[in-house]
């Protein structure tokens, strides 16, 4: 059967790096396996969820090269999570318990002081008809909690191999809050049954989950998916990822001007066995991606590396592929062809053609130093225009003969006057845009 998997995230954010993990491990297997992919939005907390979240993880999803087969919210199944709470409740497996935030906190204290884990005693279960009519008239509202099966939870892992969580260490988890919402738990699990999920890919933060989950995927009566829990990204330094870091949102990456394929790439190679390296897009990647050879240490995202990776998929775009981010950047589209066959190899960004545009058209300062025979004699080589890729080597040529200057003496002096930089694309391939005459008035002093 054709897996089907889903990625959850909760509207309440803008996507970040560590987000695209899961989102594309998802999406990568789907792609590799001929499954199918869901886009779920938890956005049951309305305190916090919007729409303008929701319709950004659209786009920044699009902007990867992931479009769900389906998409649905969880605010709108409200219904069939409470169809689940009462078939919980009918076979004893979700109870009440009164038992307020404070009350608890002291007890869990006392337990701790004792040398106990801090783990829920049961008490509600031990409430009689009149205790609960009694919280009641006080105006307590229940939370109602899962009751765990004692013993081990166990399930072959993706990523992790043969996992267990005892059960008898955990809490019963509290799925409904006093308010009636719910909380993460049960709609997942709900929402997986449902859809049919066969895979749930997932970082490693949510191990612990997984026995709950197990527990009521059974009580539901529904079949447990398979689970693979990957290594979480972390800063370069080893922080932790979270949405207040705009900087690697997936929508402060494209407006810096990050290539798509470059962010997926280092998303998810980094911290696997495949060396980190540019793909031409998510088949080549998916075919790459193999969960068993997911590392078990953080996977450091390193920004400064993206920068390499992002450099050489630039480097190996085609016009095609840029020619209208050229034309919004202002290259004039008769020239902005050959402009990008000069410049790509020394771009990190598609967006840094603008610094190159700029020496092309001008205005530029030039940096004319204390060698005016040398400019004399380059304004008196410039031949007359066409010019093509070998009018450099004619001036230089031509400069060398006349002044006896070779090598670094020759050429940067030159290139400072042509273009007030000391770095740059092949002036063979520049000067030819430049022009003759923003080139004669350069070698001048001129700003042209």
């Amino acid at each position: 059967m054709a897996p089907v998997v889903r990625f959850a995230p909760s509207p309440t954010g803008f996507l970040h790096i560590g987000n695209a993990r899961p989102a594309l491990f998802n999406a990568l297997f789907a792609r590799r396996e001929g499954g199918r992919f869901w886009l779920r939005l938890d956005d049951t907390d309305t305190a916090r969820s919007t729409a303008e979240f929701a319709a950004a993880i659209e786009e920044d999803l699009k902007w990867l090269g992931i479009v769900p087969d389906g998409m649905f919210r969880q605010s709108e199944r409200l219904a069939i999570y409470d169809a689940a709470a009462e078939r919980l409740k009918s076979v004893g497996r979700l109870y009440p318990a009164y038992e307020t935030a404070e009350e608890l906190e002291r007890r869990r204290r006392r337990q701790l002081g004792r040398g106990l884990p801090p783990v829920y005693d049961r008490a509600a279960l031990k409430l009689t008809p009149e205790e609960r009519a009694a919280f009641e008239a006080e105006g307590r509202r229940p939370h109602w909690r899962f009751r765990l099966d004692p013993g081990t939870v166990t399930w072959d892992d993706l990523v992790r191999g043969p996992c267990h969580v005892e059960a008898d260490s955990l809490s019963d988890p509290v799925l409904i809050r006093e308010d009636g919402s719910y909380l993460y738990t049960l709609p997942s699990v709900v929402d997986d049954a449902e859809t049919g999920v066969t895979h749930v890919i997932r970082g490693e933060d949510h191990v612990t989950n997984t026995a709950v989950q197990i527990q009521i995927f059974s009580a539901l009566g529904a079949p447990v998916p398979v689970f693979a829990h990957h290594n979480l990204l972390t800063t370069a330094s080893g922080e932790g990822l979270s949405k207040r870091l705009g900087h690697l949102s997936l929508r402060g990456l494209r407006e810096a001007g990050y290539e798509p394929n470059a962010v997926a790439a280092l998303a998810v190679l980094t911290g696997s066995a495949e060396a980190v390296r540019p793909v031409s897009g998510l088949d080549e990647l998916a075919s790459l991606v193999d969960l068993a050879h997911v590392s078990r240490a953080p996977a450091k995202f390193d920004e400064h590396e993206l920068d390499g990776l992002n450099a050489r998929v630039v480097h190996g775009l085609p016009y095609a592929a840029v020619a209208d981010r050229l034309a919004a950047l202002g290259v004039a589209p008769e020239r902005a062809e050959a402009f990008w066959e000069v410049v790509r190899a020394n771009l990190t960004r598609v967006p840094d053609a603008t610094e190159w545009w700029r020496v092309v058209q001008g205005p530029v300062t030039p940096v004319t130093g204390e060698t005016p025979d040398l400019f004399t004699v380059a304004r008196e080589s410039l031949p007359p225009e066409p010019w093509d890729t070998t009018t450099w080597k004619r001036v230089t040529d031509a400069v060398r003969n006349a002044t006896g200057l070779k090598g670094k003496a020759l050429f940067l002096p030159l290139r400072l006057a042509l273009t007030g930089l000391d770095h740059g694309p092949d002036l063979a391939g520049l000067l030819p845009l430049i022009g003759r005459e923003r080139a004669l008035a350069r070698l001048r002093g001129e700003t042209a």
